[in-house]
């Protein structure tokens, strides 16, 4: 079969590598109908060191079940199924507090051997306890929408919930990358009364309006800061959520929280430090966030996507096929593509 390797930074190919076959009786194999390019992905794109041999790469992904291990139950070839991009158990006492993330018996797709999500099949490990039945069928309008449950939209999601995002919060979201948007529409489906959005790509900033943004600031820095204190009545919003993974916008975020404030981050951090001392101590803000346990919330966002409540895959605004792939991630790379869908 045909799938995505990263080699190096700028060096994505799309070769022919073995078919994923069934190596546990707890994996399936499942035939992907959507894949997509990731923000994430472009930081290794950005900077992976070159190496002879190329690593599988891709996290996002829904597809149809081909194949299921003697163990697997609940689901049978044919079913269409949205994979979380962490692999879990749904057994372990980490799952059963719904962080799945932290599963002793889990991973990531494209990661230590386990195929990713840009290509045609993938094993699935750990398929009973990871894989959501979707009640489509493989022709689904809704499909782009769908395969945004397998990250962005449930991490968005993620991080208003951990924020403490309802009815009455003031919020203000930072970047408007695929994650910044899905938590803009995050924030507006928990009830959130004022959504500032801080991004600077007028396409991008028009859907953040359209998916509940009131307030657009296109400002970096000091200025951008000063803004949204402007726009607060100098007290900043209730909370904060961080969706770009710089010490930057992590920076910024702690500007514009009003004291007593909580700053979720969910940007996958390129940065190993972050400025908690005194002042940020004296202000009592809480700073939590993290990694998305998205199969967690997967069964709570299924049904407004089915219905047409939200629709998060409005933010994929280019689609390839698999071939295409390394296009796609020149794109999104130069700005030029907010979010690629592939369509294997």
């Amino acid at each position: 079969m045909r799938a995505t390797l990263i080699y190096g930074a700028g060096d994505v190919r799309v070769e022919d590598v073995p078919d994923p076959k069934l190596i546990e009786p707890t994996d399936a194999v499942v035939r992907v109908l959507r894949a997509c390019i990731c923000g994430s992905d472009l930081w290794p794109y950005g900077s992976r060191p070159a190496t002879e041999e190329g690593d599988r790469i891709g996290h996002e992904f829904l597809g149809v079940v081909e194949e299921t291990g003697s163990e697997v139950s609940g689901l049978t070839a044919g079913d269409v199924v949205v994979a979380p991009f962490a692999y879990a158990d749904n057994t372990c006492e980490y799952c059963r507090a719904g962080l799945y993330t932290s599963c002793p018996h889990g991973g990531f797709f494209g990661a230590q051997g386990v195929d990713g999500g840009q290509g045609e099949a993938v094993r699935v490990p750990f398929a009973q306890g990871t894989l959501v039945k979707l009640p489509v069928g493989e022709d689904s309008e809704l499909l782009p929408s769908l395969v945004t449950l397998a990250d962005v939209f449930p991490t968005g999601h993620h991080c208003a919930v951990t924020a403490g995002v309802g009815p009455r919060t003031t919020v203000t979201v930072i970047g408007d990358g695929a994650v910044g948007l899905s938590a803009v529409l995050a924030a507006k489906r928990l009830g959130a009364e004022r959504i500032i959005l801080m991004g600077r790509h007028t396409g991008r900033t028009a859907l953040g309006r359209d998916f509940g943004a009131t307030d657009v600031v296109a400002e970096r820095g000091a200025e951008g800061s000063a803004r949204v204190r402007e726009l607060t009545g100098g007290f900043g919003t209730h909370t904060v959520l961080e969706c770009v993974g710089t010490l930057a916008t992590v920076e910024t975020a702690f500007e514009v929280v009003r004291d007593g404030g909580t700053v979720s981050r969910v940007g996958a951090p390129q940065y190993s430090e972050v400025p908690l001392g005194f002042p940020v101590f004296g202000r009592n803000i809480t700073l939590t966030g993290g990694i998305a346990p998205v199969r967690a919330y997967i069964e709570e966002l299924l049904p407004d996507v089915l219905d047409g409540v939200v629709q998060p895959g409005r933010v994929f605004d280019r689609t390839v096929g698999l071939d295409e792939v390394p296009d796609g991630y020149r794109a999104m790379a130069d700005r030029q593509a907010l979010k690629v869908l592939v369509q294997p």
